[in-house]
């Protein structure tokens, strides 16, 4: 099995601003694993706030070449347990790039696209929400005429939070969706709760810091919005903690380590009876057209990244008004152009 790395800055169509950064460019690192003639794609972004540069994911890469497949090829599971030896506890988004990508290789190894391979029905499939990073009331409003959509994800963690949500309703009547990023408190949680719903918020995701459970009990309780959890929720062994606390969970696959512990995290949250919602962090077509085999399973979805950003590197995925649609090729159907 060959194996390259290819690095890439995209630049984002907008300044894209939550609670603990803002950015201009998104640089991303696609994974390339070939065998006999076949590639398959995967990708992972660098991402400051969790302390992932591009120079460490390459290296955590790189110090995986040995064990790569030489003679047959392993199921995917097999494959991530072998990497998750040497990556997992701190590297996952380096162990999702190479996941994904290997996922892809296997689907196209036996001319399937992943959702068929996992026997899934993609008639009913969620539509994906269009995210409003935080700026001025007046540019979040551009944003909104820029990208029409029927449903928002709407960044907070400002002073001015409900004022943010009732300007830009007078704009609209999508559905919105609100991820505070953290940064409410309980109290400020349990307030917001009615009047966002009046406002047509349909969920409230993160507001508290991902450690406070004492305050997330309190919340779950008393708020009349459901509460999804993000940053509360990166590992496996993290879904069955969220239960009791949260109404839902939103599961990253760079954060847990690609597809292969996503579908486990599925299949766990419902049996806790958690919502399910994958989300995105802020990468090309390859990461979102990952993200779109997975479409049957979820309530809900945030797979927005590649309009995010001006992606002139892949192709795979579409996405109209928020639907998504496939590129009807085996794998996940992406490519490097």
């Amino acid at each position: 099995m060959e194996l390259k790395l290819h690095t890439f800055d995209l630049p984002l169509k907008h300044t894209f601003t939550i609670t603990h950064e803002s950015r201009d460019v998104q640089p991303t690192l696609i994974v390339e694993l070939s065998w006999h003639g076949k590639s398959g794609f995967g990708e992972a972004t660098e991402t400051p706030y969790y302390g992932v540069t591009m120079a460490k994911m390459k290296s955590q890469i790189e110090s995986i070449l040995d064990l790569l497949p030489h003679d047959i090829l392993p199921h995917p599971s097999d494959f991530w347990a072998m990497m998750s030896k040497t990556l997992l506890d701190e590297h996952p988004f380096a162990l999702c790039a190479l996941d994904v990508a290997y996922w892809d290789l296997w689907g196209k190894t036996h001319n399937k696209p992943l959702y068929e391979i996992w026997d899934l029905d993609i008639s009913d499939n969620p539509i994906t929400d269009y995210t409003i990073g935080i700026d001025t009331v007046e540019k979040m409003v551009a944003k909104m005429q820029e990208t029409p959509f029927p449903l928002y994800k709407i960044k907070l963690g400002t002073d001015d939070d409900l004022e943010i949500v009732e300007a830009l309703r007078r704009e609209t009547d999508a559905i919105f969706r609100v991820d505070a990023n953290t940064a409410w408190t309980p109290e400020q949680t349990i307030y917001f709760a009615p009047e966002l719903a009046k406002l047509g918020v349909e969920f409230i995701e993160q507001p508290l810091k991902a450690d406070n459970w004492e305050g997330m009990k309190r919340v779950f309780k008393e708020s009349t919005l459901p509460i999804i959890a993000d940053e509360s929720c990166i590992l496996e062994s993290d879904v069955e903690k969220c239960a009791g606390y949260f109404h839902g969970i939103n599961i990253k696959l760079m954060k847990c380590g690609g597809i292969t512990p996503a579908l486990r995290m599925i299949k766990k949250a419902r049996t806790l009876g958690l919502k399910v919602m994958v989300g995105c962090m802020t990468e090309s077509t390859i990461g979102c057209s990952a993200i779109a085999q997975l479409l049957p399973l979820l309530d809900y979805v945030d797979m927005d990244g590649c309009l995010l950003v001006d992606d002139q590197i892949s192709t795979g995925i579409t996405i109209d008004y928020g639907v998504v649609s496939y590129a009807n090729l085996p794998g996940t159907g992406a490519s490097l152009l």
